[in-house]
């Protein structure tokens, strides 16, 4: 009889089988941050697939997955909630040419007139859910304080009707570029997982497990060629999804092998500057 696989192996067959290879490091965050109730906070390189291990454990469970996209400037209305002002003047206009002047009996600060935005709806799903707070360092520090109370209670306090509490703790994963550092406050409140480029051999797999028909040798020279590439002095290295772009590029082309020639016509699926691409012509000699 066969041992049971432990519940990491079980987190890694889960995501594989949604498409992303990870390692027992990442399995062991994500199936923690379950079983506590804790939010991840993925910091790394932009292109590292932070984004995708999120949308890819939703997969995984069945569960629907919420975003915030966090950018300067994010503010309470847009991240938690806000009240449908256009339908409450409409319920006050009715109230008062109904006759009476008590205007508490009115409801217009009922659940009715509340908007959801990912936040609330997270907590407020009617089903388990993972929330994704995508680019959480874009956000100024006033903006990133609006996240503590709903990681550390999940719950959110609204004046005109009170605190709401999760249904079902929602599955949390932040994502941060490092673009600036962020809180004490909030990285206490969550694990903390750091995604860097994968290794050629671990590429080179995640190659062949989405462009299948791919040439096994043709997937190892893709992961090669892009390592040496992160390694030089570009303003954009290329990131893993643009990796599969260029191996579907060379499948729909019908590549055999990488070809200098090849490797010059295909670079503006990888590189999207043109200084970076005067730089690749000048690191791999073509």
């Amino acid at each position: 009889m066969e041992p049971s696989s432990s519940p990491v192996d079980q987190v890694l067959a889960g995501l594989r089988g949604a498409g992303y290879l990870a390692d027992t490091t990442i399995a062991t965050v994500v199936y923690l941050a379950a079983e506590l109730g804790k939010p991840v906070l993925i910091e790394g390189p932009a292109g590292t697939g932070k984004t995708q291990l999120a949308k890819s454990v939703a997969l995984a469970a069945g569960k629907r997955l919420i975003r915030l996209q966090c950018y300067e400037g994010l503010d309470e209305s847009k991240a938690i909630y806000e009240w449908d002002y256009r339908r409450q003047l409409l319920q006050l206009q009715l109230h008062q040419s109904s006759g009476t002047k008590d205007l508490d009996t009115a409801g217009i600060f009922s659940e009715e007139f509340l908007l959801s935005r990912p936040l609330l709806a997270a907590i407020r799903s009617e089903d388990p859910a993972v929330l994704l707070i995508d680019e959480v360092d874009r956000l100024d520090i006033e903006s990133e304080a609006l996240l503590l109370e709903v990681l550390s209670e999940y719950q959110v306090s609204i004046p005109e009707l009170g605190t709401v509490t999760a249904r079902h703790i929602p599955q949390v994963f932040l994502t941060s570029n490092n673009s600036r550092d962020l809180s004490e406050a909030l990285k206490r409140r969550c694990l903390f997982l750091h995604l860097g480029y994968p290794s050629v051999d671990r590429e080179a797999e995640i190659v062949q497990l989405h462009v299948p028909a791919l040439a096994g040798h043709l997937a190892r020279e893709i992961a090669e060629l892009i390592a040496v590439l992160r390694k030089a002095d570009l303003k954009k290295p290329p990131s893993i999804a643009e990796s599969l772009d260029w191996a579907r590029t060379l499948l729909t082309l019908g590549a055999s092998d990488l070809s200098e020639d090849l490797i010059r016509q295909t670079l503006s699926v990888l590189l999207k500057y043109e200084r970076d691409i005067d730089t690749a012509h000048t690191e791999l000699r073509i």
